[in-house]
């Protein structure tokens, strides 16, 4: 890869061109290649404790997730990764970086079924019944502090 680089910010610190390149990610994951109509807007990314993460490769959004404050708990989501970036561990270097930042208190996620596993590689458990948001299945899962 080119020029990795780490990049975490509110939303009140991104700039346009990054709050653009976050969205762009998510809506071509999310909506038009999961073919997943959805509210990808959904009032969450501009609370002021909501962060996102995310990998650039050359100015280019590349991989990103976001981490709510729900209160007791913390909340991981938005995990997305560009198709021309998948398979160089982008997300799960995402996923360690929440993790180690949040990871002192429980932090949860509605997975997609089919990435439980991939989850839980991170200390994730299910911690309730499936449930089908948007048409796709999911599963609420969790993960306690060390």
């Amino acid at each position: 890869m080119s020029s990795l680089r780490l990049r975490r910010a509110a939303f009140a610190e991104l700039t346009p061109f990054e709050l653009y390149g976050l969205c762009r990610l998510r809506v071509d994951v999310f909506v038009v290649e999961q073919e997943c109509p959805y509210p990808e807007l959904d009032g969450r990314d501009t609370e002021p404790t909501t962060e996102h993460l995310w990998y650039e490769v050359d100015g280019t959004v590349a991989a990103t997730i976001r981490v709510l404050d729900d209160g007791a708990t913390r909340a991981i989501g938005r995990v997305a990764t560009a198709a021309g970036h998948r398979g160089r561990g982008l997300a799960a270097k995402l996923m360690e970086e929440g993790i180690a930042s949040y990871g002192g208190g429980p932090i949860t996620l509605g997975a997609q079924a089919h990435l439980e596993g991939w989850y839980e590689r991170f200390g994730f458990r299910r911690s309730g019944p499936g449930y089908v948001e948007d048409g796709i299945p999911h599963v609420p899962m969790r993960r306690e502090p060390a």
